[in-house]
């Protein structure tokens, strides 16, 4: 199963090569103290709540990656 930002943030964090992807785009989400309420949504619905902290071009740069991973 290939991953994308419509993936579930907890998939995506539970997998090394997905987190650091996501560490790399987005320092620190992996330990923001509010992630454990966000792990049940997909990373896409999670950033219409991160007050901005999560852009559209983030979103991309990780959903180019995590496409190119297979």
């Amino acid at each position: 199963m290939g991953f994308s930002t419509q993936s579930k943030l907890g998939d995506l964090l539970d997998n090394d090569q997905t987190k650091a992807i996501l560490e790399k785009h987005m320092p620190g989400i992996s330990t923001h103290p509010q992630i454990a309420m966000g792990r049940g949504f997909p990373l896409a619905v999670v950033a219409n709540f991160s007050g901005g902290m999560i852009t559209q071009d983030m979103l991309d740069a990780v959903d180019t990656e995590l496409s190119a991973l297979g």
